[in-house]
């Protein structure tokens, strides 16, 4: 009778530490389970939203290891993706709803700037003051930025560039890009081409080159030059562009490099503050017009050169030029486009609003259409001066207006 009281209790004892040990384990179970949840929620879900978010981070995988090939973890795995997908869900429609607030706030801004355009073309036509021109300038100037900051983000918002133009000189594309920066008085365009853009990719290219220009003149000194010339090839033509500035790091070009391939879809969000939208502007024209886009860290300045490539399919040969008459005489049996006034200013007759000045190559490259730089402050140069700036202004914002074309209504 003792063995077998003995035996049971010895039973009863080893039943309860196989008990208490199950219980052990079972509690350090539940705490592994515990941390690892906690490590969910903490860690790697945050991290998770700030990868989406565009943010340089790693997520971080499972506290324990020993914990993967377990149930449990699988439905955490889970539980990511679904997290994920329904962040990703997230940030599109807040994308979509972001440039479609975008699109239609630029849309408003651009009608109001053509409007003020419009203004202040007749006004340029009317007056013939000095003083009242260097003023019209610099608010004809002013609006031109507008215009192209309104346009970019329309672009980077999924719309077209703009209302389709006459075929253009590349070099007047080059001076209608180089009207809409800041910087224009450093821009400097050697030689000419006899190649003209086609009417299609004028304003496409006029866009992408004066994000360029801009960039070069904004990240180099100011008492600086940036360069451009042409480089014809065989199947096409190369606008380069060579600035003095600090260059750009490997990982910058790099990023740089990615967006200019426009294969990359452009999250208006990770632009950065400011937003930098050059190059990603640069690209979308590129891919949806057919030219390309290179950036280079051999500019013979030091500083950087970009290149922007036109295929022959977007080049066509200029008009031949009529012959030119004597400065400033019109032609027999021609009514009168634009006559000068005693001091020297143009004086313009009022005319449509899809009239340009026309002018001929020889004109184009007068003396006295010179550096603009050593002419001063704005109205402090020669009327002559004055009136050839202008009437590059006007030259260099594209031809005859046409209606929009194939590709969708304009957000112009």
């Amino acid at each position: 009778m003792d063995v077998a009281l003995w035996v049971a209790l010895a039973a009863i004892v080893v039943i309860l530490l196989a008990f208490l040990v199950s219980l052990q384990r079972l509690k350090f179970q539940i705490r592994l389970r515990d941390e690892e949840a906690h490590h969910l929620v903490t860690r790697r879900l945050p991290a998770l939203m700030d990868a989406e978010r565009g943010l340089p981070i790693d997520v971080p995988g499972p506290l324990r290891p020993n914990l993967a090939d377990t149930a449990f973890q699988h439905e955490l795995q889970t539980v990511i993706g679904q997290f994920a997908g329904f962040a990703d869900e997230t940030r599109q429609r807040a994308d979509r709803a972001a440039k479609a607030t975008l699109i239609s706030t630029m849309r408003g801004v651009q009608s109001l700037a053509n409007e003020q355009q419009l203004a202040i073309t007749e006004m340029q036509h009317e007056h013939d003051d000095p003083g009242v021109l260097a003023g019209l300038m610099k608010i004809d100037h002013a609006n031109s930025q507008l215009v192209r900051r309104a346009q970019a983000t329309a672009v980077l918002c999924g719309t077209w560039p703009g209302r389709q133009r006459s075929a253009a000189p590349v070099l007047d594309v080059v001076r209608g890009a180089t009207s809409r920066i800041r910087d224009y008085l450093r821009i400097e365009a050697h030689a000419e081409s006899e190649l003209a853009v086609s009417s299609r990719a004028v304003e496409p290219v006029v866009l992408a080159l004066a994000e360029l220009l801009d960039n070069a003149a904004r990240y180099s000194q100011p008492a600086t030059q940036v360069q451009v010339h042409f480089q014809p090839a065989h199947n096409g033509l190369s606008i380069v562009v060579d600035d003095a500035g600090v260059g750009m790091s490997p990982e910058s070009r790099e990023r740089a490099k990615a967006l200019l391939t426009g294969r990359e879809v452009v999250d208006i969000n990770k632009l950065g503050d400011p937003p930098q939208i050059g190059f990603a502007l640069a690209g979308v024209l590129a891919a949806r017009y057919g030219f390309k886009v290179f950036v280079e860290a051999a500019s013979p300045y030091g500083g950087m050169r970009a290149v922007l490539f036109l295929p022959n399919e977007l080049l066509t040969k200029t008009e031949t030029p009529a012959p030119a008459t004597a400065m400033n005489e019109p032609a027999a049996n021609e009514p009168v486009g634009q006559q000068e006034t005693s001091s020297g200013l143009p004086k313009r007759q009022r005319r449509s609003s899809t009239t340009v000045p026309t002018r001929s190559r020889d004109q184009g490259n007068r003396p006295d259409q010179g550096n603009w730089a050593e002419q001063g402050n704005w109205g402090r140069g020669k009327p002559s001066v004055m009136g050839a700036w202008q009437r590059g202004s006007l030259t260099g914002r594209g031809s005859e207006d046409k209606p929009a074309d194939e590709e969708g209504t304009t957000a112009s």
